[in-house]
């Protein structure tokens, strides 16, 4: 009897745990359950909260970088501009120390000057004057260049004149030496018309290269004529030479042509000396001072040529020229440099 109440006791207590340990899993896995599933909610939360704060920062960003580069000019400019307002600073620190150093330097340079003050004072005296001429020497070479172009200007209006004049004088040339039957002397003149209207035409053009630079041209030679010196340039110095050889050029041909003509000679009677014109056009020196040399040049040539000798000139290629040694003594030119 008492067997069989413990039996039904331990089945119901069994029975009892078994119940109860069922009811612990089923309470178990349902809390399992739910953890698990809470746990997904959370996890599902957390990644849409990591997608919107992505999201959140990718949006902020992009509007951090359009931002950026709406500032960048604003910001480049405000610099351009602050610079300025820096360097001041900068500049003001330079400044002080150079001011410094300059200070400390003519400190120096005073003691070196009160040691050495007359010699200084005579140098600066030297170094004022100097400055002190300089406008004069502008100004000087400013008046000499118009006294030039004053000059040309005077010697082609008097040569046109005396142009003019030349071509009644060459109408009775020509009729006399026609009626006196000196052709070889006629030949002489018409040779002596055409080859000086070609060198007009050839100073012309010369001029127009040279006119500038002549008038720029100081004096560097005198010459003496009638116990008077005149100073001339470089141009007129050559021009005076070219009337020398040409002088003697026409007079040698002139006089051979009287020679021919079995005429007496003399040279003044030649056309070629009358004019004395020939290679002048106005230019570099005057007509008076062309002239004169011209026919010193035409009276040793004439000579020459009418005794058919080469006294005072040579022949060389096609060309009479007068000797160097009587060229000089002809003009004795005196550098002034």
């Amino acid at each position: 009897m008492k067997d069989n109440i413990f039996n039904r006791v331990v089945v119901a207590f069994v029975v009892s745990a078994v119940l109860l340990m069922g009811t612990s899993l089923s309470t178990s896995a349902q809390e399992n359950q739910d953890k698990q599933q809470k746990k997904r909610e959370r996890k599902a939360e957390q990644q849409q909260s990591d997608q919107q704060k992505s999201a959140q920062k990718q949006a902020n960003k992009q509007q951090r970088k359009q931002q950026a580069q709406t500032q960048a000019p604003q910001q480049q400019t405000q610099q351009t501009q602050a610079k300025p307002q820096q360097q001041p600073s900068q500049e003001q620190s330079q400044t002080a120390a150079q001011k410094q150093a300059t200070k400390q330097q003519r400190k120096q340079q005073a003691q070196t000057e009160q040691q050495s003050q007359p010699q200084n004072q005579h140098q600066r005296q030297d170094n004022i004057q100097p400055r002190q001429q300089q406008p004069q020497a502008v100004q000087q070479r400013s008046n000499d260049r118009q006294q030039r172009v004053d000059q040309q200007q005077q010697r082609q209006t008097q040569y046109r004149e005396q142009l003019a004049q030349q071509q009644g004088l060459i109408q009775q040339r020509t009729a006399q030496l026609q009626q006196q039957k000196r052709m070889a002397q006629y030949r002489y003149q018409q040779q002596y018309q055409n080859r000086l209207r070609q060198i007009r035409i050839q100073n012309a053009r010369s001029y127009t290269n040279n006119s500038n630079a002549y008038f720029y041209a100081a004096p560097n030679y005198r010459y003496s004529r009638g116990g008077s010196y005149y100073q001339t340039n470089q141009y007129g110095a050559n021009l005076l030479r070219q009337a020398v050889n040409y002088g003697y050029e026409q007079g040698f041909r002139s006089g051979q042509a009287d020679r021919q003509d079995r005429w007496q000679s003399n040279y003044q009677d030649s056309y070629g000396y009358q004019d004395a014109n020939y290679g002048y056009s106005g230019y570099y020196v005057d007509q008076n001072d062309y002239n004169y040399y011209f026919r010193e040049g035409f009276r040793r040539g004439y000579e020459d040529g009418f005794d058919s000798r080469y006294h005072y000139g040579r022949y060389s290629n096609g060309t009479y020229a007068i000797l160097g040694a009587v060229l000089s003594g002809i003009l004795n030119l005196e550098s002034l440099r």
